[in-house]
């Protein structure tokens, strides 16, 4: 009898310490979930494949969640209000997507490194145009491209380089992905990878439905979301704003001021063709492009390679397609990323020479391609030369060319 008494003793203290464990993790189930939105309540979910049931606040932000006390909640917070920028996107994100932060980090748009490598052979710095320097450090240790480099030196001129150069290093660094922005109107976005894949208005002001977020302020995304559907507007905010000159080493804005989408594509400078007004950058520029391919290169013509018989064909032959049998296949994945389309397993898509997927392009019923806009979702044939009297010769695939019968009147 005693015997059983003992454990039965027992046995309610530990069914007592398990519930009381139960209660706890409840509780702590319950703040980890609701703990940030009580105070942002109405923030919007950052992305369909960061959903908030699976992905709380602090895990890519980090933070304290269990306290209401603001300064104690975002103490601790990488990169302020931004865990993409590149100085702690690898703490941040980096368990899921180190390979996308690999290529972000050797990318042209992060190391600058065209840019850096002109001034600094033009002055004497260095031999040739082989990238050294870059905006920020950066090794590779899987070198595959014939002209790509191992490794970049963070950009710090000497103390007894050429003024130019020093000049250059003061004025000339605020559109690589590392650098904070000029806070003015048509200039906001963020840093790391929100620079391109957070939208801002031109204004910078905040459209959501956090009540914590100023809608008055300046400097804030449009929604707290990520998105793959960049609109060119975006792409603007670094590359449409103005032009640096090497006579004075600053950056000159630009003197007008952009009231409809042909004044805000490009600069007024000429022509241009109605692919190039009509869609949006990420239209044409494929991932490896924009985000890089892993590689260190010395500037942008050694990354830039879709050309306009990559979707348009010559006088000789088609463009290249691909048949999606595998349901891996990265097209599929941005298809989801991207719902614009109802991509399949058997479906014909357009590739480039290099075999990425041109997923938005799509072989239909008649055998011919149509596109999908990926920002506007406008359905637009893609003619083909071989179809049509062109005239275009295989070598000349610079948009010039193009421009002396395609050009667009404004």
């Amino acid at each position: 009898m005693k015997k059983h008494v003992i454990y039965s003793v027992q046995y309610g203290w530990l069914l007592l310490v398990g519930l009381l464990l139960l209660t706890a993790c409840q509780s702590q189930t319950a703040v980890s979930t609701t703990g940030c939105l009580a105070c942002h309540e109405g923030i919007e979910e950052i992305s369909n494949s960061h959903p908030m049931e699976r992905f709380a606040c602090v895990t890519c932000h980090r933070g304290n969640e269990r306290t209401a006390d603001k300064g104690e909640a975002h103490e601790g917070m990488l990169g302020g209000r931004n865990p993409s920028d590149l100085a702690v996107v690898d703490e941040a994100c980096g368990s899921c997507h180190a390979d996308h932060i690999h290529r972000v980090k050797t990318s042209v748009q992060a190391t600058y490194t065209g840019a850096i490598a002109q001034i600094g052979y033009a002055f004497g710095v260095q031999p040739d145009l082989t990238a050294r320097y870059g905006a920020i450090a950066v090794t590779d240790d899987e070198v595959v491209g014939k002209t790509a480099v191992s490794s970049l030196t963070l950009f710090q001129p000497a103390a007894n380089a050429p003024a130019p150069v020093h000049q250059f290093a003061e004025n000339c660094l605020d559109c690589h992905l590392s650098s904070e922005p000029i806070s003015e109107p048509s200039y906001y976005r963020s840093t790391g990878c929100s620079s391109c894949h957070m939208i801002y208005a031109d204004d910078g002001l905040y459209r959501g439905s956090d009540p914590t977020i100023n809608k008055s302020e300046h400097g804030h995304a449009v929604t707290h979301q990520m998105t793959t559907a960049i609109p060119y507007s975006q792409c603007n905010h670094c590359h449409n704003r103005g032009n640096f000159s090497m006579r004075d080493m600053s950056f000159h804005p630009r003197e007008d001021a952009p009231s409809g989408r042909f004044e805000q594509y490009y600069q007024p400078i000429g022509q241009f063709t109605r692919c190039e007004w009509t869609l949006d950058c990420v239209d044409c520029h494929t991932r490896e492009e924009v985000m890089g391919d892993g590689d260190i290169h010395s500037n942008e013509k050694e990354i830039q390679y879709v050309q306009c018989r990559t979707c348009h064909g010559t006088r000789e032959e088609r463009p290249l397609t691909q048949k999606i049998t595998d349901p891996d296949d990265i097209a599929l994945k941005m298809a989801t990323l991207n719902p614009i389309i109802d991509l399949k397993i058997g479906d014909t898509v357009l590739a480039t020479e290099r075999g990425e997927p041109l997923w938005n392009i799509r072989q239909v019923e008649d055998g011919s391609l149509q596109m999908i806009g990926k920002v506007t979702k406008l359905a637009l044939p893609v003619v083909q030369v071989m179809d049509t009297t062109c005239e275009q010769k295989v070598d000349e695939q610079e948009s010039y060319y193009c421009h002396e019968c395609h050009a667009v009147e404004h």
